[in-house]
């Protein structure tokens, strides 16, 4: 039998004001794109705004993007002067990678989703420090939720905290997964595991959080797709593992966020 993770990796201690008040921006950011994203969804896949494709055409960049990280840069800026940023659209700033906190930002996670005008996309803001995300936000305009959490604080929708869910068994439950390997399904399927491929990395691993979901499989992913959700999730009780199954905050070569009772089972399968 394959052993469940231990969970216990330390972490340093983050100053409270500074959560308190990192926690507090980083909500009210989240509201101003939910109104944003709310506002606009779809309208530039039918031209009245401007949307173009990066690498491919699924690869969407749109003003909504453009606008939503330049006004979280810019209030940040104001409000946590010398804290270097990491967004998709406009990069990292200097000293970013080696800086003691950084904030990272996906303005639209599930560009294509927006773009289409389905509702299933999010805006993702972590504040994150040598041992991972500490704060974290994740929009869900869709279902008109702010999803918030900060280390040692616990997750909470909307204000409201959310109880944790256990999943007592991984057959019958849900992965939520991106760009899953052929493999890996058809190892689920088998194992009466359903996964479902929904087209943002930020919501797949808050369903996790909430329970809606055993485990969120990422083949491959950028920090920002995933810095907020992750924070989240820990707070919720789950764990991040890497492909060698071990807990890490950000995991190289893939990840794994899943309900620590399901963990090795799902990691079984995810590593076939």
């Amino acid at each position: 039998m394959t052993a469940v993770p231990r969970t216990d990796r330390p972490t340093r201690p983050v100053d409270p004001a500074l959560l308190s008040r990192a926690l507090e921006t980083a909500g009210r950011l989240a509201n101003d794109a939910a109104e944003v994203i709310t506002a606009t969804l779809g309208r530039e896949h039918t031209g009245s705004l401007d949307a173009t494709a990066k690498a491919n055409p699924f690869d969407w960049v749109t003003d909504t993007d453009r606008t939503l990280e330049r006004h979280t840069r810019r209030v940040l800026a104001q409000e946590f002067p010398g804290c270097p940023v990491v967004g998709e659209e406009f990069g990292a700033d200097p000293g970013a990678a080696t800086a003691p906190l950084r904030w990272v930002v996906d303005p639209v996670d599930g560009t294509a989703n927006y773009v289409a005008g389905l509702p299933w996309c999010a805006y993702s803001l972590a504040l994150v420090d040598a041992d991972g995300p500490a704060v974290g936000v994740v929009a869900d305009p869709g279902r008109g939720q702010i999803y918030a959490a900060a280390r040692g604080r616990g997750f909470r929708a909307n204000g409201v905290p959310v109880p944790p869910r256990r999943t007592a068994r991984a057959a019958g439950s849900l992965v939520c997964a991106e760009d899953p390997e052929a493999g890996f399904v058809e190892r689920a399927r088998a194992a009466h595991v359903g996964v479902r491929v929904l087209g943002s990395a930020a919501l797949a691993i808050t369903q996790v959080a909430l329970g809606n979901a055993a485990a969120a499989v990422l083949t491959s992913y950028h920090e920002w797709d995933v810095a907020g959700a992750l924070c989240l999730a820990s707070e919720a009780g789950a764990l991040v593992l890497g492909r060698d199954g071990r807990c890490t905050p950000l995991p190289e070569g893939g990840l794994l966020v899943t309900a620590p009772q399901v963990a090795a089972e799902i990691g079984a399968l995810w590593r076939g």
